[in-house]
């Protein structure tokens, strides 16, 4: 009689392990399974909030002006802006057009595929298929570094410049806006600059 008590309290012990067991082991699984989920709604959220943020440093049909104490103009368009994400003074252009208006003077016109803007200084890399043309003369090349505080254009890379009367071509072609000079020269020393008349 006592071996079938102790047999049966044993029994009903182990029956009660086995059901705690099996509620610990489940809730922990459940926990896992919960956890997991999270970690993936948070992971998808993050994803999302990330490509809106990507998205965000998109901007369309950018412009941008600037106008300094002797009346000179700057006015830049772009089809596309994107910010820089290291640093957000710098905004990354493409299908770029940009006009020098200077006071009593023509305005120098700008295209290129694509620019770099500091919205700080408003100098601008203009880069690939670069031309600018102003008075009767059209200069291109594939790389045009504009200051504004310098007043200065360094249009740079399989640089041509055409008017009525000449073509010519140079490795650098260096426009001071303000003074309206133009410094035109070889990098190596034993080069020289090709000028074809076109009469």
């Amino acid at each position: 009689m006592k071996k079938k008590i102790i047999l049966c309290i044993f029994f009903i012990i182990l029956f009660f392990s086995f059901l705690i067991f099996f509620y610990f082991n489940s809730n922990n699984e459940k926990k896992l399974i919960e956890k997991k989920k999270i970690e993936l709604i948070d992971q998808e959220n993050r994803e999302i909030i990330e490509e809106r943020i990507e998205s965000s440093n998109i901007i369309e049909d950018v412009s941008y002006s600037a106008k300094d104490t002797r009346g000179n103009e700057y006015f830049l368009k772009a089809s596309e802006g994107i910010i820089d994400q290291n640093n957000s003074n710098y905004i990354f252009l493409k299908s770029v057009n940009g006009v020098i208006n200077l006071k009593n003077y023509r305005l120098i016109e700008i295209s290129s595929d694509f620019g770099k803007y500091n919205i700080n200084n408003y100098d601008t890399i203009f880069s690939k298929n670069v031309i600018i043309t102003y008075l009767d003369n059209k200069i291109s090349g594939d790389y045009l570094d504009f200051s504004w505080d310098k007043n200065l254009m360094i249009i740079s890379r399989d640089v041509i410049l055409k008017n009525d009367k000449n073509s010519l071509r140079a490795d650098v072609i260096e426009v001071n806006i303000k003074t309206k000079d133009m410094k035109i020269f070889m990098y190596e020393e034993n080069k020289k600059v090709n000028i074809q008349s076109l009469n």
